[in-house]
């Protein structure tokens, strides 16, 4: 089902599968965690056909790292998230003839299982990166998101390859968290943060191999019900597109306009009208972006004021410290002193 204009963005129902059980071990509070995001605990059941909204679906994720104590949540959620979990689109992907046709097959019909998302398959220097983030900026605080679908991403590489499967490097969008011990050993390789997007990096080896469910006759009859469902329908509006496409890209510096319009499919021209008739501009947008993530990297006690000027695409403090007083009034270092952004 899409999402039309207005209507927020969907997650399938799916994605809770064993989320109870594994708060249920943490000891925390089901109804404090899913009931701020009026979401009914009692009721919740990944086997049925139904959906809830991706922005609830991230906020629970965050709200239960926090409750749980266990600031990598998403990673403890996302490694024991069976492949199978995945709805039609894994069920099509495990059922596919080859490694190379299930990979393909999941990242172009992820839309189906969450919106407003995109999952890639890119090749660079050798390798494969399995792409995952989420388009509407407007969902902001997202780190557990982030690594739980990379370690989901991770399990199902591992049902097309086998269980000794590794990635060679990850990637996420966010900050390095703080005082963090547990990625590498989820998933057995570097991880590098502030990173364009979310990804596994990862040898391709034989795309044709077979995949070890591969099912001619299901792998139909799913495709199938996919083209029926078809792909959501909804967009994302331009603005939060926009939005998204300049965070994504400022660990590399202020993107210009005209790279930001291709990634659209967008002239450049065509972008500027269409930015100015919602009353913005290219640039107040990247300088709307920079404000909102130097607000949260300032809360991050463990973030030097260096590095976040870095990760907002300033090659040097000053320009960063210019900006903060123009923003909140003062430098970023008397900000975090007095702590003066409200958490």
């Amino acid at each position: 089902m899409g999402f039309e204009a207005g209507q927020d963005a969907q997650v399938a129902l799916c994605a809770t599968a064993g989320l109870l059980p594994l708060l249920r071990a943490l000891g925390a509070d089901a109804d404090r965690i899913f009931g701020p995001a009026g979401i009914d605990a009692g009721h919740l059941n990944a086997g049925n056909e139904g959906r809830l909204a991706l922005s609830s679906y991230v906020e629970v994720m965050e709200r239960a790292a926090g409750l749980s104590g266990r600031t990598d949540f998403g990673l403890l959620y996302g490694r024991s998230f069976p492949a199978s979990c995945h709805g039609l689109v894994g069920d099509i992907a495990l059922a596919a003839p080859s490694i190379g046709m299930a990979l393909r097959q999941f990242t172009d019909l992820f839309p189906l299982h969450q919106e407003a998302s995109e999952a890639r398959l890119v090749e660079e220097a050798g390798l494969l990166r399995l792409e995952y983030r989420i388009l509407d900026w407007r969902i902001f605080e997202r780190r557990q998101d982030a690594e739980l679908t990379i370690a989901m991403f991770q399990n199902l590489l591992r049902e097309a390859y086998g269980p000794g499967f590794h990635p060679a490097e990850v990637h996420f969008e966010h900050p390095e968290p703080e005082g963090r011990t547990t990625h590498e050993a989820v998933f057995g390789a570097p991880v590098f943060f502030g990173q364009r997007t979310n990804a596994i990096v990862f040898r391709p080896g034989d795309l044709s191999r077979r995949m070890p469910g591969a099912d001619a006759a299901r792998f139909a009859r799913l495709a199938a019900e996919a083209y029926r469902r078809r792909l959501p329908k909804g967009r994302v509006p331009l603005e939060a597109r926009v939005r998204a496409e300049i965070r994504s890209r400022l660990p590399d510096g202020s993107p210009p306009i005209l790279e930001v319009a291709d990634a659209l499919g967008l002239a450049r021209w065509t972008l500027q009208r269409r930015l100015n008739e919602m009353g913005l501009t290219y640039a107040e947008a990247v300088q709307d972006v920079r404000k909102a993530l130097a607000e949260s990297y300032l809360r991050e006690p463990h973030l030097s004021i260096s590095s976040i000027a870095q990760l907002l695409g300033y090659a040097e403090l000053s320009p960063f410290s210019r900006a903060c007083r123009r923003w909140f009034g003062a430098p970023p270092e008397q900000i975090r002193a007095q702590k003066w952004l409200a958490s």
